[in-house]
């Protein structure tokens, strides 16, 4: 069995050692919903000069992602309010139909299948892309907050597409992990956060509803 990487230790180490540099870098995070951006945003921004990138034509219908974008932006202006941290927002255009087209011949695989993989993928590419295109020093997602997504296989996605943007350096996360999750799910009741019932796509939604 391939031994597992503790990628929280990375992420501390890493965060050691731009302690020492007295700098305050840029970081682009890609994130999917508020909840997942409490914590991951507590853990980041002492550190870093944080901009999140909300690319996530993967929700359906337009009024989920609609509601979910509206939730993130009332919870950013809570935080900077209360912690003193002010995060920018990049808000790219949706288009849930060009977006499935990859996905569409994954449609009947379970969750957590290679549907959900390539999902992943597609949204960190876009992002990463766009943290190298415009000078971040380093980028990030927020989904290893999740208990349902593997902080290993995000992790390895990163990996691999830091090496077609090797000017923006990956940050290596497990943000779930030394009570993250626990503290993600207080700060969600604490700034009454909505929570959503499934994870985004078509399909999920498909499914949830059908098994209702």
């Amino acid at each position: 069995m391939e031994k597992k990487i503790d990628y929280h230790l990375k992420s501390m180490n890493e965060i050691e050692r731009i302690a020492k540099a007295m700098v305050k870098p840029r970081l682009l995070l890609h994130s999917c919903c508020a909840p997942c951006s409490t914590y991951t945003l507590l853990f980041l921004c002492p550190v870093f000069a944080v901009t999140i990138y909300f690319n996530n034509s993967n929700i359906y219908p337009a009024s989920e992602y609609q509601k979910r974008l509206s939730e993130l932006q009332r919870f950013l202006e809570a935080f900077e309010e209360k912690s003193h941290h002010h995060v920018d927002l990049i808000v790219p255009r949706y288009d849930n139909d060009a977006y499935n087209l990859d996905l569409e011949p994954y449609a009947d695989l379970p969750e957590g299948s290679k549907r959900c993989l390539l999902c992943y993928e597609k949204r960190m590419d876009e992002a990463y892309r766009y943290a190298q295109s415009n000078g971040y020093d380093y980028f990030t997602t927020s989904m290893t907050i999740s208990r349902q997504k593997n902080s290993q296989i995000l992790n390895a996605i990163g990996q691999k597409l830091a090496f077609l943007y090797p000017k923006t350096k990956y940050f290596y996360s497990d943000f779930k992990k030394d009570r993250g999750i626990d503290i993600a799910r207080e700060m969600r009741d604490e700034y009454g956060l909505y929570q959503q019932l499934y994870c985004g796509c078509k399909y999920s939604f498909l499914r949830r509803n059908s098994t209702k």
